[in-house]
């Protein structure tokens, strides 16, 4: 019998990742199935869910993995994390290039963002306001830049903050940049299940003079509660060339300028 390869750390991720939509879309469904659809053997698919029911990602009983409401998946900071790494690097690494030093940049709470926080960390004197709490934490340690966060009713389940406190706080703000994303866009349409969340977004886009959305591949095709603009209220969309062609004409239809940018997948090491 063959030896299986050693897989990273990132490609262990990316399977538990490809589990957890597995099992998101199926509601639930028996370990050893799992095991069988994924190619592993079963004492690896239970690591596997171990490590994910540990970050509370799904939750395992007896003989099967059972995954949280739909809502919850689809808003949920430990849900997005970790989902689309590449793509998110990609975009980040695009967008990197227009923040300038001494700029005021406004950031949303999407972690298409969080991979921003090294190359922001780079830069001197950048001012960074953002109701998300997860971005300040990050950026916390970076000694070229200044956090403001903007207060207001603490949702968990995005680890940031919202409602009225923040959307007038952002008016009186006037920022060079704001950098943002999307749960879902279809046409050119953007939607958010939260309109709590809406307002921030609107507001960010208000209170700066040029305004960028980030958004991968994952994002496009889709819609959410909520409509609240199209991608003609940005300067600029980022997105990876995995988004489909029908969804980036109807972007440049609508008159913005889009950059598509190859998603570079992390190595795995020699066997």
């Amino acid at each position: 019998m063959t030896a299986r390869t050693r897989l990273s750390a990132a490609a262990v991720e990316e399977r538990r990742q490809a589990v957890l939509r597995y099992v998101a879309q199926h509601g639930e469904t028996r370990i050893d199935d799992l095991a069988q659809h994924f190619d592993v053997s079963l004492m690896t698919m239970h690591r596997d869910l171990d490590d994910l029911a540990g970050r509370h990602l799904l939750r395992k009983e007896r003989g099967r993995a059972v995954a949280f409401p739909a809502l919850t998946m689809e808003t949920a900071t430990r849900f997005r994390e970790n989902s689309a790494l590449a793509a998110k690097n990609a975009l980040c690494a695009a967008a990197a290039d227009r923040i300038r030093a001494g700029s005021t940049v406004l950031m949303d709470d999407s972690t298409t963002l969080f991979p921003l926080v090294p190359r922001l960390a780079e830069l001197d004197q950048v001012h960074v306001v953002t109701n998300s709490v997860g971005l300040a934490q990050r950026l916390g340690s970076a000694p070229g830049v200044s956090v403001t966060l903007l207060g207001g009713h603490y949702r968990g389940d995005f680890n940031s903050c919202t409602g009225s406190s923040v959307t007038r706080a952002l008016s009186q703000i006037r920022a060079d940049l704001a950098l943002m994303s999307a749960t879902a866009i279809l046409e050119g349409q953007l939607f958010h299940p939260l309109n709590d969340y809406v307002e921030v977004k609107l507001a960010m886009v208000a209170s700066a003079e040029q305004s960028l959305l980030l958004a991968d591949h994952s994002k496009f095709g889709k819609t959410a509660t909520y409509a609240y603009g199209t991608v003609a209220d940005y300067d600029a969309v980022i997105t990876d060339t995995g988004t489909p062609d029908a969804e980036l004409t109807a972007l440049r239809g609508l008159g913005v300028a889009v950059e598509t940018v190859e998603t570079v997948e992390p190595e795995e090491p020699a066997p």
